[in-house]
Parts: C-alpha cells; sequence; structure tokens
C-alpha cells in the first residue's frame, strides 16, 4: 500500500471504495471510521441488515463460504479494499482475488493462517519460535487418546476450525472413553469437515492480553507498531465479558506481551491492525494464544480510553495514512452485554436510560435485527479516573441494562 496523499469524494469518480467482508458490530466502528474520512463502504454478511449495513453506502447478503459468490461480488463493485471481519469466508477465492490484484487487509495468507487453529499453532511455534501451551494435533480418536498423554491431563481438544469457542472439549478424565467422545464432540463442531483437532495443555490463567499490533506506512518505510495492552476476561470461557485498558500488570510482563504482537504482526505482514490474543499464567508464563487479523472486541474499550480507537488505526493503515503511536487518554472499560433468548426480532436494548445517567457511561447498541441465546448485542463503556472506576461504572450501568 503506497502513502495516501488525498481522499476523494464517495459516490463519485475517484472514490476509494473499502469492501466489508462481514458486517457485525466490528464492522461497523471499522466502516463508521471510514465513513468520516470520505471512503465508499460496502458491507457484505450472510444476513440481511447485519450491523455494519446500517452505516454503508451499498449491501449485499450472501453465502461468504460459497467462493464463487464471493468472487461474483468483489468482481462486481472492484473495491480498492477487501477487509475481512471475521473468520467464516471462502479463504481460497480470497487468495485467487489478491492474484488477480485486489487488496486484501492485511492480506489472504494471514487471515487463513488465522482461521485455523492447526496452522497457526506451526506458525507461532514453529515458524516464529513463540511461547505457546504444550500441544500435540491428532486425525482420529486413537490419536487423540495418545496426543492427551503426551500433552498431559488435565487438556483442552480443539476442532481445527470452529468460531466462538464452538467444540472446544476440557478432558479432565484419562480414560480413552473419555477422550474418544471429547474428540468426537470437538470434530462434530467443526467448520466443514475436517477431522483433524489440537490438544493443547490446560492452564491456570491469572489473566489475558489483548495486544492491538498494527503496520502501516510512514515517510521512512513500514512501520510495526503496538498500541498498550488491553487487559480482559472471559464469560463462559469464551466469550469476553470485561476489558480495560491500561493494564496494572509489572512492565516486564507488558513487554513480553508486546514483543509477541510485534513477532505475530511482522511474521503475517500487511498493514492493518491484529488482535494479538496472550496468557498470563499463574505460574508467570506469557503465551501466545491466538491472533485474529483484523479489530479485536475487547479492543473496542480504545473507542474510549485512546486517541485513536483501534478501527481509526485499522482504517488509516488499510489505505496508506499514518498512524502516530495513540495514547491512552483515559483509564477506561467496557462490558459486553449478552443475551439468553433465541428469536427475538427487533430485539429492544432496555435500562438505557438509567446506565447513562452514570458520569462517563456510554453504549454501542449493535443493531442486530435478532437474538440467539450468547449472541453479544451492546456494550457499555466508560472512562474513568482509574481502570478501578471504570470498571465499577460499567458494572452498575450493566445493572439496568438488559436486552428483550
Amino acid at each position: 500500500m503506497n502513502r495516501r496523499e488525498y481522499l476523494s469524494t464517495p459516490m463519485f469518480e475517484g472514490s476509494i471504495k473499502i469492501m466489508l467482508l462481514g458486517s457485525g458490530e466490528l464492522g461497523k466502528e471499522v466502516a463508521i471510521e471510514a465513513q468520516r474520512l470520505g471512503l465508499e463502504v460496502i458491507a457484505v454478511d450472510r444476513y440481511e441488515w447485519a450491523p455494519a449495513m446500517h452505516v454503508a453506502h451499498r449491501r449485499y447478503v450472501i453465502d461468504m463460504l460459497n467462493p464463487n459468490a464471493l468472487k461474483a461480488v468483489v468482481r462486481k463493485e472492484k473495491p480498492d479494499v477487501i477487509i475481512p471481519e471475521i473468520e467464516a469466508i471462502a479463504v481460497d477465492a480470497l487468495e485467487e482475488l489478491e492474484s488477480e490484484g485486489f487488496y486484501v487487509v492485511p492480506n489472504a495468507r494471514a487471515v487463513k493462517i488465522a482461521m485455523n487453529r492447526i496452522e497457526l499453532r506451526k506458525f507461532a511455534a514453529e515458524v516464529l519460535g513463540l511461547p505457546t501451551t504444550r500441544y500435540r494435533f491428532a486425525e482420529n480418536p486413537d490419536e487423540a487418546v495418545e496426543a492427551c498423554e503426551e500433552v498431559g491431563i488435565p487438556c483442552l481438544i480443539k476442532p481445527e476450525m470452529s468460531s466462538s469457542g464452538h467444540g472446544h472439549a476440557k478432558v479432565l478424565d484419562p480414560s480413552p472413553k473419555v477422550i474418544r467422545e471429547a474428540y468426537e464432540y470437538a470434530v462434530s463442531h467443526a467448520r466443514g469437515r475436517s477431522r483433524r483437532v489440537i490438544v493443547e495443555e490446560f492452564v491456570q490463567l491469572e489473566t489475558e492480553f489483548t495486544v492491538l499490533s498494527y503496520r502501516y506506512v510512514a515517510d521512512n518505510g513500514v512501520v510495526t507498531e503496538t498500541c498498550e495492552p488491553v487487559e480482559h476476561w472471559r464469560y463462559g470461557e469464551y466469550h469476553y465479558i470485561e476489558s480495560w485498558q491500561p493494564s496494572s500488570k509489572p512492565m516486564d510482563i507488558l513487554n513480553k506481551a508486546r514483543e509477541i504482537g510485534i513477532r505475530v504482526a511482522n511474521g503475517l505482514g500487511g498493514f492493518g491492525i491484529f488482535g494479538v490474543e496472550i496468557f498470563l499464567t499463574k505460574d508467570g508464563r506469557v503465551l501466545f494464544s491466538e491472533v485474529a487479523p483484523r479489530p479485536h472486541d475487547t479492543g473496542m474499550v480504545t473507542m474510549v480510553s485512546q486517541e485513536l480507537s483501534e478501527f481509526a488505526i485499522h482504517v488509516r493503515a488499510a489505505i496508506g495514512l499514518p498512524v502516530p503511536k495513540p495514547k491512552v487518554i483515559s483509564p477506561g472499560a467496557s462490558l459486553a452485554i449478552y443475551v439468553d433468548k433465541d428469536g427475538i426480532w427487533a430485539p429492544k436494548v432496555y435500562g438505557v436510560y438509567n446506565a447513562l445517567k452514570i458520569p462517563g457511561v456510554d453504549i454501542r447498541i449493535f443493531g442486530k435485527p435478532f437474538t440467539y441465546k450468547g449472541r453479544r448485542m451492546a456494550v457499555l463503556l466508560a472512562r474513568g479516573s482509574t481502570v478501578e472506576e471504570a470498571l465499577e461504572k460499567v458494572r452498575n450501568a450493566s445493572k439496568y441494562t438488559f436486552v428483550g
């Protein structure tokens, strides 16, 4: 990507088109930042009126795992920038489009590696040499039994590809019967027909970080930087519930996390932001976990804590604009609001009036047209004089806020 010297008017000759593949809440914020810069936004998703479609110039509903559908919409619109926002995409089609000259952010290879747990672990541990949990791979129940014995009990069995923790099985019993059942559970939730799994050491966590690493074009060439690490914890082991910035953990630990974030971003290449997930274990290990080659859900806190949010960084870097290292302007916290009911159409977020009476609290309602159990529908945000104060504010606001 060359440095950008000017920006044009959207919908007219010379406008810069960005196409979002996946139009959820993260894509919505990317679209809003793109709109602020006068970019032309095309939102694509598998269902009508996904969040980013509300703020896009045009929208398409397609099966994004269908390579022909994906290629057809890209070739029709001829976007200047393609930004994948989810993992469930026909990556082979992305690679083909990239070979035709289309620009994928950060690149099709990064998207392909990040969506596949086995390829990602090989890349992180065997190519980059990053510290990770102990692991083995397995392709059938017997291999899974052997892998669990080598990794040790307790351990986790995860399908090669799945979304949001689907198919994760925690193995507490070393008996072959239990392990085989866990293996079958994992592969039954896999995306596609793969029967490969990764067996991982189960670790006791002190906390988790997201290092938002980013690459952009500067006057002296390509620069790789990181934001201040975001600390977070998960709900139900898979979905994040709260995140905050800055972290109060010791500087040597944060520097190790930053170093991992930079090595991952440089290893994957391209431009834009990378949400690098990192474990801090109770025995003091700093371990690479996963990476999203796009803005990260835990990074929504940067909308209140940083000079530039992760979304502004992603758009700037994607189109060749400079990204001065953003300062943390205020301690901030986020708290995600989930729904526990299926099938509510045109859902309402209740309690907003009382939540927003709390000084420093804000809310982002995603505008998803229907619910399913465990779906994230909104996020509460707050600034405070300290992280603890910001967390207290979003927790108090959450006592009023629910979806129905």
